[in-house]
């Protein structure tokens, strides 16, 4: 190769970058595997790719020194959405990217917690806010959504309201660290592992015996997970709070 750069699909997810002029051997990204959930992999593609625009473009200008025989067209696909939106006045830090969950996937979530309309089900991280309105609209429950960006808390209440659901919906602004989860009767989660792990003390401190957790993809370490669900690369774990905490669970940290 004599210069340019270029990306090109392989299939099944897995990209191979090759820089010119340097002769680095190609390599691949295979995303199927470090990320399984066909909704994270196609929400964090266009991020890894911009991650990679530097290293592209230090290649192409100096291939544009070099010999243009042979040159290679960079193309990349962008259609995947992005896990980041809203204004760029919204710039309110977040520990995870927001990625929707698909809709078939809320609906397995709320099945296996086993929602009724006695139910209040806070969603943690509630993005667009498509889990408690479904949880109102399908199985009559009370829905409060946690969500530390301003523009996604907007969209989720005009979300609400054009499902018909305000009465019985709300979405709170602010960091599910220091929202107050006691009232709930389930939690619904799609957040990073470490995240999981700094939340679960939270959970086993806060939330009553009996109150189910369920978290799209990601589990708990050592706390083994009631019943467990997958498919199309998709996965979901259930877990009950029990009456007293796991010796593992350290309620201080």
């Amino acid at each position: 190769m004599t210069g340019g750069s270029a990306a090109r699909k392989t299939g099944d997810d897995t990209f191979v970058f090759r820089i010119a002029p340097l002769r680095f051997t190609p390599f691949p990204i295979d995303l199927a595997s470090m990320f399984p959930s066909p909704s994270l992999r196609g929400a964090l593609l266009p991020l890894i790719v911009v991650l990679l625009l530097p290293l592209l473009g230090c290649a192409q200008e100096q291939g544009n020194t070099a010999s243009n025989e042979d040159t290679d067209t960079a193309s990349v696909d962008l259609s995947a959405p992005s896990p980041v939106t809203g204004s760029a006045a919204d710039t309110i830090d977040s520990d995870v990217p927001f990625v929707e969950s698909p809709q078939p996937v809320v609906n397995k979530m709320l099945e296996l917690a086993n929602v009724s309309e006695n139910d209040v089900v806070y969603d943690l991280g509630s993005g667009d806010g498509r889990i408690p309105i479904t949880a109102a609209r399908e199985y009559g429950a009370r829905g409060v959504g946690i969500e530390i960006k301003p523009h996604l808390v907007e969209k989720a209440r005009k979300n609400a309201k054009n499902a018909g659901v305000s009465d019985r919906v709300e979405f709170r602004q602010g960091d599910l660290f220091e929202a107050d989860l006691s009232e709930a009767t389930v939690v619904s989660i799609y957040l990073l592992p470490t995240v999981n792990m700094e939340l679960r003390p939270k959970l086993f401190r806060e939330l009553k015996p009996g109150t189910r957790v369920v978290s799209h993809d990601f589990d708990m370490n050592e706390w083994e997970p009631d019943t467990t669900w997958e498919s199309d690369g998709e996965t979901v774990f259930l877990w009950t709070i029990p009456e007293e905490p796991p010796e593992f669970v350290n309620l201080d940290e």
